[in-house]
C-alpha cells in the first residue's frame, strides 16, 4: 500500500470513493457533483486530500484536510474532515496510515493540532482516534446552523 497526495489525475477513483463515503452517511449526491466538488478543492488548493492505493494501484481510501486557525493558540491547525476506507480494505491498517499521513502533513505545515468530528455511534473510528492519541473534547459542544439555499 502507498499513500499519495491526490491530484487531478486521481479525480476518477477519488470521486467514486467519495460517493461511497457519502452513501455510508446516507447522503445521495450525483457523481458529477462530487467530481466537480473535489476538482475545485484540488485545483484551488482549498483542501489537501491523500489517497491510499493497494499494491495493484487500486484506490482503497482517502483522507481530506482543511486548513484553519486556532485563535486561542495563535497558530494554524487542520480540520480532518473526511476519512473513508472501502469495506474490503478495512482492518488492514489503511485508516491508520491515512491518519498518520494527515498528522505528518499538519505537523510539517507548522500546525498546533488536528481536529475531527465523528458520529457518536462510530465506535471503531473512536477507538482508532483514541489509540492514535486524539482526545475527546469534554469542554465544548458543537453547534450547526443550516443556511438556506444549500
Amino acid at each position: 500500500m502507498h499513500i499519495i497526495q491526490a491530484t487531478s489525475d486521481d479525480l476518477d477513483p477519488l470521486s467514486h470513493l467519495f460517493v461511497d463515503y457519502l452513501t455510508f452517511y446516507q447522503v445521495d449526491k450525483p457523481l458529477g457533483a462530487v467530481q466537480a466538488f473535489l476538482a475545485a478543492r484540488i485545483e484551488q488548493g482549498s483542501s489537501t486530500i491523500f489517497i491510499a492505493r493497494d499494491d495493484a494501484g487500486s484506490a482503497q481510501g482517502f483522507v481530506q484536510l482543511y486548513p484553519l486557525y486556532a485563535s486561542l493558540a495563535l497558530a494554524p491547525m487542520w480540520l480532518l474532515s473526511d476519512l473513508y476506507v472501502k469495506p474490503q480494505g478495512r482492518r488492514q491498517g489503511i485508516a491508520e496510515a491515512l491518519m498518520n499521513t494527515a498528522r505528518d502533513h499538519a505537523q510539517a505545515a507548522g500546525a498546533c493540532g488536528l481536529q475531527l468530528e465523528t458520529a457518536k455511534n462510530n465506535h471503531p473510528g473512536q477507538a482508532l482516534y483514541e489509540r492514535l492519541g486524539y482526545v475527546r473534547d469534554q469542554a465544548f459542544y458543537t453547534y450547526w446552523l443550516a443556511l438556506p439555499g444549500q
